[in-house]
């Protein structure tokens, strides 16, 4: 082999495009995955890694989170917020993520201060999606398309009637939504809407709060108060109008069998529809003995819903799993069902739980779980032309994982902010040992590389679906 490398990894099994599980040493230089070489291939290097034993994965890439400072979760204000969550994320072999950017203002007003902070504590890459809730937001999406490569917009679908009120933002209307559509269309953008028709959910919340004034049915009780076919309708609505647009969508959260099939029918009548679950959908359901931490929104659903989540996964119908990662403290979840907070942290089990409950209790191959949390979000959120797969070029994100390796989460091991897991007692087999980002040590043998801080990089996306 001409030249030199400045790492090789040695002896490991390797999770390739198009390929499967291959025996096979990787090249890296300057950051990139620069050969594929044939198992003890000689060649030049500056580092050796050693893999025996271990499968290396394309590194993980959540593109559905929340990154804010303390309880609020719009925006991080210092570098040890970013700092914290991507350590979380690196421990669980993710060496990317795009956050949701939450703001009134003009994003323009921003975008340079919170990237600039975000950095600065970084230990992974990110990008941002731009959550759209105003005329000036709106009129700056061919902007932030081409200026600042964020091409995926948020908008909460259920900001009606004073109901964006706790995350202050305005309401909008499906105007707004057509008219978002439309300039995504127009400029190279994908809209990814929170699907809820709040009116429905308000009749509904009120009935679950005059039979459950106290909340005392916990779970179940969150669940009635907007159930699975208020997601499915806001689905079926968002997708009639991106494809009517011409607009790509990408449907966050999948929680129910009604939003899937929603969003399963639009894909099937032509729709460019993107479809995401998360991994508590697929682990947690109503009857959870956790109770009001386990409040999240859309809510955990029946255990039908979950069964039907993972045939969906299992069949190829899914493309993408995200987090929606929240790192408020378990503190936020005290004062019944009604007043907990909604959401959970999520970063740091995202690959165990589908190495454990997905490959090694039903079937899914590894080749699969490469594809839904690396290959397919860089596909779907414009990464693909740098991330995404061990292939020559791209950069070399890897994360190298044992699995068969069983351990047990403990709160005492969470590395997020929020401090608890609800995956806390679980024996999951299959752990992260390694993450590199652009070839660079992030954990290793389980542990953070503290000079990985601030190494991360803003990645500018572009979305070609094409591909």
């Amino acid at each position: 082999m001409n030249g030199s490398f400045d790492m090789v990894v040695r002896a490991g099994q390797v999770i390739l495009p198009g390929r499967g599980q291959v025996a096979c040493d990787i090249a890296v230089r300057d950051g990139r995955i620069a050969a594929i070489l044939a198992p003890g291939e000689v060649c030049a290097a500056a580092t050796e890694v050693n893999a025996r034993g271990l499968v290396v994965l394309p590194g993980a890439i959540d593109v559905h989170l929340h990154l804010g400072h303390g309880k609020d979760i719009a925006r991080p204000r210092v570098p040890e917020d970013s700092d914290r969550e991507t350590a979380a994320a690196a421990s669980g072999g993710i060496t990317c993520f795009v956050p949701y950017l939450l703001a009134t203002e003009p994003f323009e007003h921003v975008f340079d201060d919170v990237v600039a902070v975000t950095a600065a504590g970084a230990r992974i890459d990110f990008g941002y999606h731009f959550i759209i809730s105003t005329e000036d937001q709106l009129a700056g999406v061919p902007r932030y398309v081409q200026d600042y490569g964020a091409p995926s917009f948020k908008i909460f679908m259920n900001n009606r009637g004073g109901e964006g009120a706790r995350l202050g933002l305005p309401d909008i209307d499906d105007g707004f939504l057509f008219r978002l559509c439309e300039a995504a269309a127009a400029h190279g953008g994908m809209v990814c809407p929170h699907p809820e028709t709040i009116e429905i959910a308000w009749v509904l919340r009120d009935r679950a709060r005059q039979a459950d004034p106290d909340g005392t049915g916990g779970l179940a009780t969150w669940n009635a108060s907007r159930p699975p076919f208020v997601e499915g309708d806001a689905v079926q609505r968002a997708a009639y109008l991106a494809h009517t647009a011409g607009a790509p969508l990408y449907v966050v959260h999948t929680s129910s069998k009604e939003a899937l099939m929603a969003s399963l029918r639009h894909r099937r009548a032509g729709a460019a529809v993107f479809i995401e679950t998360c991994p508590h959908y697929l682990t947690h359901d109503i009857g959870w003995a956790g109770g009001d931490v386990g409040k999240i929104n859309p809510p955990l659903r029946e255990a039908a819903d979950r069964d039907a989540l993972w045939r969906a996964l299992l069949a190829g119908d899914i493309d993408t799993i995200g987090t929606d990662h929240v790192h408020r403290e378990i503190s936020s979840k005290s004062g019944g069902i009604w007043n907990a907070s909604p959401g959970c942290p999520g970063l740091e089990t995202l690959l165990p739980v589908l190495l454990s409950e997905g490959h090694h209790k039903r079937g899914m191959s590894l080749a699969q779980i490469a594809a839904v949390t690396a290959t397919n979000p860089a596909r779907a959120m414009g990464l693909g032309h740098i991330k995404g797969a061990i292939i020559p070029g791209l950069d070399a994100d890897l994360t190298f994982i044992d699995p068969d390796s069983e351990w047990t989460v403990e709160r005492s091991g969470v590395v997020s902010a929020a401090g608890y897991s609800i995956y806390e007692g679980w024996r999951f087999r299959g752990r992260v040992v390694h993450t590199y980002v652009r070839g660079r040590a992030v954990v290793l043998d389980g542990a953070l590389e503290p000079t990985a801080v601030g190494s991360g990089r803003y990645v500018k996306r572009r979305l070609d679906h094409s591909v």
